[in-house]
């Protein structure tokens, strides 16, 4: 058993305001410089839509993350070594700046320096890149809320698991829909970016798992963006380098949550670490397609169990992460509760940020009745506005038993705290839903707590600074 730590996030999609603070706080930390202007390390994103970069799930097109290999394990969609080789000087799969959007800023001079005159001045709109006078089509978040839902939601590939009914139910004026999803480097267990950089310049880092490039040894190949499915790694056309979002990893050391969490107003994420079995991971990754969620499970290791704890200290992890690993609200929602869900398990990535599905609202049966199902206040997730389908292909690639599972939770919570604080539901039905999603009781008043109650030490759970410890006399790491 090699036992790694690894941190981990969960994004409460059901707490997302849409608000794109995370993307501001990140922006202005991170990427507010010459050559990163389009870059955003942290993207809210409208769902149904097509994303940021537009369209950028298309893996036929983009050729990122892995595949099944005859061998058993995962191999590589944008190829080997040859592969790369053939594409450093013309990468069909790589992403240009019309894919993402010119980033713009406004000639502010324009107003403060105009004549008097009986016209309303305007600041009129210029490229970052050339400085030239720019008409803006795009940006980031262009389908933020739907605008333009034939443009942009209707070109969302994961609608292409619906029926032709669910697709127009699912645009119907009186039934249309909508969620948003932060994105952000997951930081993978297999991550594609690392195995495809020639140089090596993209690396896991051992104390904590985070995903990072190294600026001294990137040579600008950029096989590491056509090869992240996520497409989170950017080139910045000034230094001539690959970036990406180091998980705020010098606020981690310093015990400090990452921005884009500390700023968060709807309190949606949750960090923690955890522990998993490095032995497995191709194992897990080469699993089929629909038994994907499972597998990734599987390879996360309990920290209560004590061969786990033992196998952690053969393999130099302190106490420290250990007991960071017992209190991480991570492992309560992907191992315990299971919860929350990967995006996009098919590319076998094994992603360290996972979502908690939305529970949307469900039909009403006749114009103005209570929307009441056999399960309760809240639909179980068939009957959601958006398709059970559709967050069975974000999220468990394409089984949908794992999403209502989930789902099922949510409803079971709500069903227990309606009949606490309004008293509507019987304890009859409060009692179904516990079964039916498989919940205790014990564990909905933990989940309830930590989504409600919470405060940012407890949301937010790091480990000590690893490298810090090290790095003291004898550099032997302690707890």
């Amino acid at each position: 058993m090699d036992v790694r730590a690894q941190l981990a996030s969960v994004f409460h999609l059901d707490k997302c305001l849409g608000c794109h603070t995370c993307s501001v706080v990140c922006k202005n930390v991170w990427t507010d410089r010459p050559g990163a202007e389009y870059m955003w390390w942290n993207n809210v994103e409208t769902r149904p839509g097509t994303g940021y970069p537009r369209g950028w799930e298309d893996q036929d097109r983009w050729r990122g993350g892995w595949q099944a290999g005859d061998g058993g394990g995962p191999a590589l969609r944008s190829g080997g070594r040859l592969s790369a080789l053939a594409g450093i000087f013309h990468n069909p799969a790589l992403p240009t700046l019309d894919d993402y959007y010119e980033p713009w800023t406004y000639r502010y001079g324009d107003l403060f320096d105009a004549r008097a005159s009986d016209v309303q001045p305007t600041a009129r709109p210029v490229s970052l890149v050339t400085g030239a006078p720019l008409e803006v089509k795009k940006g980031p978040n262009w389908d933020d809320d739907l605008a333009g839902s034939k443009e942009y939601a209707a070109r969302d590939p994961n609608l292409d698991a619906l029926s032709p009914a669910e697709r127009g139910q699912l645009f119907g004026v009186e039934r249309l829909a909508f969620f948003h999803l932060p994105r952000t480097c997951n930081h993978c267990t297999n991550a594609a970016c690392v195995a495809a950089c020639p140089s090596g310049a993209i690396y896991k880092r051992g104390e904590d798992g985070l995903v990072v490039a190294s600026s001294d040894r990137c040579r600008g190949w950029r096989q590491c963006i056509s090869s992240c499915p996520y497409k989170k790694v950017f080139y910045n056309w000034k230094e001539g380098r690959s970036e990406k979002c180091i998980g705020c990893y010098p606020r981690v050391e310093s015990g400090e949550a990452p921005a884009c969490f500390a700023a968060c107003p709807g309190r949606i994420r949750f960090q923690g670490v955890l522990l998993y079995d490095a032995e497995r991971i191709r194992e897990a990754a080469g699993a089929p397609e629909r038994e994907l969620v499972a597998a990734q499970r599987r390879i996360v290791l309990d920290p209560y169990d004590p061969e786990v704890a033992a196998a952690a200290g053969r393999c130099g992890l302190p106490e420290g992460v250990l007991a960071a690993a017992r209190r991480s609200p991570a492992y309560a929602f992907v191992k315990r509760w299971e919860i929350a869900l990967p995006l996009h398990p098919e590319w076998r990535t094994l992603p360290n940020v996972f979502y908690v599905p939305p529970l949307l609202p469900l039909f009403a049966e006749k114009p103005g009745d209570v929307a009441r199902t056999a399960d309760g206040l809240f639909t179980d997730g068939e009957r959601s506005r958006i398709p059970l389908a559709y967050l069975a292909r974000l999220f468990s690639g394409g089984d949908g038993a794992v999403v209502a599972l989930a789902l099922r939770k949510l409803v079971a919570l709500r069903l227990w705290r309606r009949a606490e604080t309004v008293g509507d539901v019987g304890p009859a039905e409060v009692e179904a839903a516990f079964a039916a999603a498989r919940l205790c009781r014990e564990d909905a008043a933990e989940l309830h707590r930590l989504t409600t109650h919470a405060v940012l030490e407890e949301r937010v759970v790091l480990p000590p600074a690893l490298r810090a410890e090290a790095m003291a006399p004898g550099g032997q790491a302690t707890a």
